[in-house]
Protein backbone atom coordinates (compact mmCIF):
# COMPACT_ATOMS: atom_id res chain seq x y z
CA UNK A 1 0.00 0.00 0.00
CA UNK A 2 2.58 2.01 0.25
CA UNK A 3 4.30 2.02 -2.75
CA UNK A 4 1.13 2.61 -4.27
CA UNK A 5 1.23 6.08 -1.90
CA UNK A 6 4.48 6.48 -3.53
CA UNK A 7 3.14 6.05 -7.09
CA UNK A 8 0.02 8.61 -6.73
CA UNK A 9 2.45 11.10 -5.22
CA UNK A 10 5.17 10.67 -8.14
CA UNK A 11 2.45 11.18 -10.76
CA UNK A 12 1.02 14.25 -9.36
CA UNK A 13 4.22 15.46 -8.46
CA UNK A 14 5.41 15.21 -12.33
CA UNK A 15 2.45 16.34 -14.00
CA UNK A 16 2.56 19.45 -11.77
CA UNK A 17 5.75 20.05 -12.73
CA UNK A 18 5.64 19.57 -16.12
CA UNK A 19 2.58 21.89 -16.37
CA UNK A 20 4.26 24.09 -14.86
CA UNK A 21 7.84 24.54 -16.16
CA UNK A 22 6.18 23.17 -19.85
CA UNK A 23 9.20 20.88 -20.20
CA UNK A 24 7.61 16.69 -19.97
CA UNK A 25 10.93 15.31 -18.67
CA UNK A 26 10.59 14.89 -15.37
CA UNK A 27 9.60 11.04 -15.39
CA UNK A 28 12.52 10.95 -16.92
CA UNK A 29 14.76 12.75 -14.19
CA UNK A 30 12.99 10.55 -11.90
CA UNK A 31 13.23 7.38 -13.11
CA UNK A 32 16.76 6.25 -11.71
CA UNK A 33 15.63 7.23 -8.56
CA UNK A 34 11.84 5.65 -7.60
CA UNK A 35 12.67 2.10 -7.95
CA UNK A 36 15.48 2.22 -5.84
CA UNK A 37 12.39 3.91 -3.39
CA UNK A 38 9.96 1.03 -4.38
CA UNK A 39 12.43 -1.66 -3.83
CA UNK A 40 13.90 -0.47 -0.48
CA UNK A 41 10.30 -0.31 0.99
CA UNK A 42 9.87 -4.11 0.38
CA UNK A 43 13.46 -5.14 1.78
CA UNK A 44 12.20 -2.71 4.88
CA UNK A 45 9.02 -4.05 5.34
CA UNK A 46 11.51 -7.64 6.12
CA UNK A 47 13.71 -5.43 8.29
CA UNK A 48 15.96 -5.54 5.88
CA UNK A 49 17.24 -8.90 7.07
CA UNK A 50 16.21 -10.79 4.29
CA UNK A 51 19.71 -11.12 1.64
CA UNK A 52 17.60 -11.75 -1.50
CA UNK A 53 15.70 -8.29 -0.79
CA UNK A 54 18.73 -6.93 0.43
CA UNK A 55 21.17 -7.80 -2.64
CA UNK A 56 17.78 -6.73 -4.81
CA UNK A 57 18.37 -3.31 -3.36
CA UNK A 58 21.85 -3.40 -3.63
CA UNK A 59 21.90 -4.11 -7.52
CA UNK A 60 18.79 -1.81 -7.91
CA UNK A 61 20.86 1.10 -6.30
CA UNK A 62 23.91 0.77 -8.57
CA UNK A 63 21.86 0.51 -11.61
CA UNK A 64 20.26 3.99 -10.52
CA UNK A 65 23.62 5.80 -9.16
CA UNK A 66 25.04 4.83 -12.62
CA UNK A 67 22.13 6.26 -14.50
CA UNK A 68 21.97 9.46 -12.67
CA UNK A 69 25.57 9.94 -13.13
CA UNK A 70 24.59 9.52 -17.08
CA UNK A 71 21.69 11.75 -17.26
CA UNK A 72 23.10 14.41 -14.95
CA UNK A 73 26.42 14.72 -17.18
CA UNK A 74 24.18 14.86 -20.45
CA UNK A 75 22.32 17.90 -18.33
CA UNK A 76 19.35 15.92 -18.00
CA UNK A 77 18.76 17.69 -14.52
CA UNK A 78 19.97 20.88 -15.59
CA UNK A 79 16.57 24.34 -16.86
CA UNK A 80 15.88 23.32 -20.22
CA UNK A 81 17.48 19.59 -20.52
CA UNK A 82 14.09 18.13 -21.66
CA UNK A 83 14.17 14.81 -23.89
CA UNK A 84 14.53 16.36 -27.51
CA UNK A 85 11.92 13.77 -28.37
CA UNK A 86 9.22 15.41 -26.76
CA UNK A 87 9.60 18.41 -28.57
CA UNK A 88 9.33 16.37 -32.06
CA UNK A 89 5.98 15.04 -30.44
CA UNK A 90 4.65 18.44 -29.63
CA UNK A 91 5.23 19.21 -33.30
CA UNK A 92 3.33 15.77 -34.09
CA UNK A 93 0.75 16.31 -31.56
CA UNK A 94 -0.66 19.93 -31.17
CA UNK A 95 -2.42 21.50 -28.47
CA UNK A 96 -4.84 19.57 -26.37
CA UNK A 97 -3.62 16.42 -28.03
CA UNK A 98 -0.04 16.45 -26.83
CA UNK A 99 -1.57 17.57 -22.73
CA UNK A 100 -3.60 13.93 -23.25
CA UNK A 101 -0.61 12.28 -24.30
CA UNK A 102 0.90 13.79 -21.19
CA UNK A 103 -1.13 12.66 -18.76
CA UNK A 104 -1.92 9.21 -20.02
CA UNK A 105 1.56 7.88 -21.56
CA UNK A 106 4.50 9.96 -19.96
CA UNK A 107 2.61 10.30 -16.67
CA UNK A 108 0.45 7.51 -15.99
CA UNK A 109 1.80 4.86 -17.60
CA UNK A 110 5.27 5.71 -17.51
CA UNK A 111 4.99 5.58 -13.96
CA UNK A 112 3.16 2.64 -13.70
CA UNK A 113 5.96 1.18 -15.48
CA UNK A 114 8.99 2.29 -12.67
CA UNK A 115 6.38 0.79 -9.96
CA UNK A 116 5.47 -2.72 -11.57
CA UNK A 117 9.16 -3.56 -12.68
CA UNK A 118 10.13 -3.02 -8.62
CA UNK A 119 7.27 -5.36 -7.73
CA UNK A 120 9.49 -9.33 -8.19
CA UNK A 121 10.59 -7.49 -4.63
CA UNK A 122 7.21 -7.72 -3.42
CA UNK A 123 7.12 -11.28 -4.75
CA UNK A 124 10.65 -11.78 -2.85
CA UNK A 125 9.02 -10.76 0.62
CA UNK A 126 6.01 -13.10 -0.59
CA UNK A 127 8.09 -15.90 -0.80
CA UNK A 128 11.39 -15.67 1.99
CA UNK A 129 13.27 -18.42 0.62
CA UNK A 130 16.90 -18.97 1.25
CA UNK A 131 19.26 -17.15 -0.87
CA UNK A 132 21.02 -19.67 -3.07
CA UNK A 133 23.40 -20.73 -6.11
CA UNK A 134 20.54 -19.55 -8.60
CA UNK A 135 20.72 -16.27 -7.09
CA UNK A 136 24.83 -15.79 -7.13
CA UNK A 137 23.95 -16.58 -11.13
CA UNK A 138 21.12 -13.98 -11.45
CA UNK A 139 23.66 -11.31 -9.40
CA UNK A 140 26.61 -11.66 -11.58
CA UNK A 141 24.55 -11.89 -14.74
CA UNK A 142 23.24 -8.71 -13.53
CA UNK A 143 26.37 -6.88 -12.94
CA UNK A 144 27.80 -8.09 -16.05
CA UNK A 145 24.70 -5.98 -17.71
CA UNK A 146 25.40 -3.46 -15.72
CA UNK A 147 28.79 -3.16 -17.08
CA UNK A 148 27.93 -3.58 -20.63
CA UNK A 149 25.72 -0.60 -19.70
CA UNK A 150 28.19 1.69 -18.68
CA UNK A 151 30.56 0.45 -21.12
CA UNK A 152 28.05 1.44 -24.36
CA UNK A 153 27.00 4.79 -22.58
CA UNK A 154 30.84 6.19 -22.08
CA UNK A 155 30.63 4.90 -25.69
CA UNK A 156 28.22 6.76 -26.93
CA UNK A 157 29.64 9.66 -24.83
CA UNK A 158 33.25 10.12 -25.92
CA UNK A 159 31.33 9.71 -29.65
CA UNK A 160 29.32 12.86 -28.77
CA UNK A 161 31.82 15.06 -27.34
CA UNK A 162 34.39 14.52 -30.11
CA UNK A 163 31.53 14.92 -32.78
CA UNK A 164 30.77 18.05 -30.55
CA UNK A 165 34.24 19.25 -31.10
CA UNK A 166 34.75 18.21 -34.61
CA UNK A 167 30.95 20.95 -35.52
CA UNK A 168 33.19 23.97 -32.90
CA UNK A 169 35.95 23.55 -34.80
CA UNK A 170 34.20 24.19 -38.50
CA UNK A 171 34.27 20.75 -39.53
CA UNK A 172 31.76 18.18 -41.15
CA UNK A 173 31.70 14.86 -38.46
CA UNK A 174 32.79 11.50 -40.13
CA UNK A 175 30.76 9.61 -39.30
CA UNK A 176 27.71 11.14 -38.19
CA UNK A 177 26.25 8.77 -35.74
CA UNK A 178 27.76 5.89 -33.71
CA UNK A 179 28.77 2.20 -35.28
CA UNK A 180 31.46 1.44 -33.50
CA UNK A 181 32.43 -0.31 -30.29
CA UNK A 182 29.69 -2.15 -28.65
CA UNK A 183 27.68 -0.07 -31.30
CA UNK A 184 28.66 -2.54 -34.28
CA UNK A 185 26.92 -5.25 -32.61
CA UNK A 186 23.50 -3.42 -31.81
CA UNK A 187 21.81 -0.29 -32.69
CA UNK A 188 21.26 0.32 -29.21
CA UNK A 189 23.33 -1.95 -26.87
CA UNK A 190 22.60 0.58 -23.88
CA UNK A 191 19.03 -0.38 -24.17
CA UNK A 192 19.66 -3.76 -24.46
CA UNK A 193 21.54 -3.89 -21.39
CA UNK A 194 18.77 -2.03 -19.71
CA UNK A 195 15.94 -4.02 -20.23
CA UNK A 196 18.08 -7.27 -19.38
CA UNK A 197 18.90 -5.65 -16.11
CA UNK A 198 14.91 -5.75 -15.08
CA UNK A 199 14.31 -9.22 -16.73
CA UNK A 200 16.73 -10.14 -14.14
CA UNK A 201 15.27 -8.33 -11.34
CA UNK A 202 11.69 -10.18 -12.56
CA UNK A 203 14.05 -13.33 -11.97
CA UNK A 204 15.29 -12.62 -8.73
CA UNK A 205 11.19 -12.64 -7.31
CA UNK A 206 10.60 -15.95 -10.02
CA UNK A 207 13.61 -17.73 -8.01
CA UNK A 208 12.16 -16.81 -4.49
CA UNK A 209 8.90 -18.25 -5.38
CA UNK A 210 10.41 -21.17 -7.18
CA UNK A 211 8.36 -20.67 -10.18
CA UNK A 212 8.70 -18.40 -13.50
CA UNK A 213 4.97 -17.90 -13.84
CA UNK A 214 4.99 -14.64 -11.91
CA UNK A 215 2.30 -11.74 -12.43
CA UNK A 216 5.47 -9.53 -12.03
CA UNK A 217 6.69 -10.48 -15.06
CA UNK A 218 4.78 -7.73 -16.41
CA UNK A 219 6.55 -4.82 -15.65
CA UNK A 220 9.17 -6.25 -17.57
CA UNK A 221 7.51 -7.20 -20.49
CA UNK A 222 5.75 -2.95 -20.13
CA UNK A 223 9.36 -1.79 -19.89
CA UNK A 224 10.51 -4.06 -23.11
CA UNK A 225 7.61 -2.94 -25.03
CA UNK A 226 8.27 0.97 -24.18
CA UNK A 227 11.85 0.66 -25.51
CA UNK A 228 10.89 -1.16 -28.48
CA UNK A 229 8.27 1.95 -29.21
CA UNK A 230 11.04 4.81 -28.13
CA UNK A 231 13.70 2.83 -30.48
CA UNK A 232 11.00 2.95 -33.31
CA UNK A 233 10.61 6.94 -32.53
CA UNK A 234 14.44 7.77 -32.41
CA UNK A 235 14.97 5.99 -35.07
CA UNK A 236 13.07 7.43 -37.37
CA UNK A 237 14.54 11.07 -35.85
CA UNK A 238 17.86 9.47 -36.98
CA UNK A 239 16.56 8.30 -40.83
CA UNK A 240 15.35 11.78 -41.21
CA UNK A 241 18.95 13.56 -39.95
CA UNK A 242 21.36 10.96 -41.31
CA UNK A 243 19.86 9.37 -44.90
CA UNK A 244 22.99 6.58 -44.58
CA UNK A 245 21.38 5.72 -40.70
CA UNK A 246 19.21 3.10 -42.87
CA UNK A 247 22.05 1.03 -43.99
CA UNK A 248 22.99 0.81 -40.63
CA UNK A 249 19.59 -0.19 -39.90
CA UNK A 250 20.02 -2.65 -42.33
CA UNK A 251 23.27 -4.36 -41.66
CA UNK A 252 22.72 -4.12 -37.45
CA UNK A 253 20.56 -5.48 -35.07
CA UNK A 254 18.13 -2.70 -33.54
CA UNK A 255 18.55 -4.42 -29.50
CA UNK A 256 19.90 -7.95 -29.24
CA UNK A 257 23.82 -8.22 -30.56
CA UNK A 258 23.43 -11.09 -32.14
CA UNK A 259 25.61 -10.52 -35.06
CA UNK A 260 28.61 -8.42 -36.08
CA UNK A 261 27.76 -5.47 -37.96
CA UNK A 262 28.80 -5.08 -42.08
CA UNK A 263 28.70 -1.41 -41.72
CA UNK A 264 31.39 0.79 -41.85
Amino acid sequence: MVSVWIYVGVCAATWLLSVLTREYSWVDRIWSLVPIVYVAVFAGAAGFRDPRLNVMLALVAAWGARLTYNFARKGGYAPGGEDYRWKVLRGRLTGWRFQLFNIVFITVYQNLILLLISLPAYTALAHRTPFGVADVVATVVFLGCLAGETVADQQQWDFHQWKRAELAAGRDPSPRFLATGLFRYSRHPNFFFEQAQWWIVYAFGAIAARSPWQPTVLGAVLLTLLFLGSTRFTESISRSRYPEYADYQARTPALVPWRLSAYR
